[in-house]
């Protein structure tokens, strides 16, 4: 199949928040998405842009049966190893359910890699369910380790009250 992996444009934001549901759908937390299309706007494409997001796009002629051409998305930041420097994160790589297995996947995935590359990025990281074979299984293929398995790493998050409850208790300045 005929598809382009490009850079995403403001305009491609409400495609993008759809396929974000999509990949909660997917994921069963649909009830955890918070995010609309006006705030991947505002926050992708501001003067200091949060994220970056690459999209796979197909002709027209190719594209879903709801008419859908933007039909993956690859959403990632940098953040930074103390231990080896710059990094970049993948938040989300998604590509529609008919659309897999054309190697949009793996377009998106190793064109993050070469903008992180180009960023003199040392590591590409990203977390995936337990329950995702297929996509544990697939990073595998391509030599991504397992740090859970591997070196006992966990991702520990703080949001919420237990997010509050941290800045309450922030020195005063």
């Amino acid at each position: 199949m005929k598809y382009e992996i490009r850079a995403a444009k403001e305009d491609d934001c409400k495609d993008v928040s759809r396929m974000i549901m999509e990949l909660a759908v997917f994921e069963k937390m649909p009830d955890q998405v918070a995010i609309s299309s006006k705030e991947l706007q505002r926050d992708g494409f501001c003067q200091n842009p949060l994220f970056q997001c690459l999209v796979a796009e197909v002709p027209e002629e190719h594209g879903s049966k709801d008419g859908h051409t933007v039909v993956g998305y690859s959403l990632y930041f940098y953040t930074y190893s103390t231990w080896k420097g710059p990094t970049v994160y993948i938040e989300d790589l998604y590509v529609m359910p008919d659309f897999r297995r054309d190697g949009i996947g793996q377009a998106l995935m190793t064109k993050v890699a070469q903008v992180a590359k180009e960023k003199r990025c040392v590591r590409l990281q990203l977390a995936v369910l337990d329950w995702n074979s297929p996509a544990r299984d697939f990073y595998a293929a391509k030599g991504g380790q397992d740090l859970t398995v591997s070196q006992g790493w966990h991702f520990i998050r703080f949001d919420g009250q237990a997010l509050e409850d941290l800045v309450l208790n922030a020195p005063k300045d």
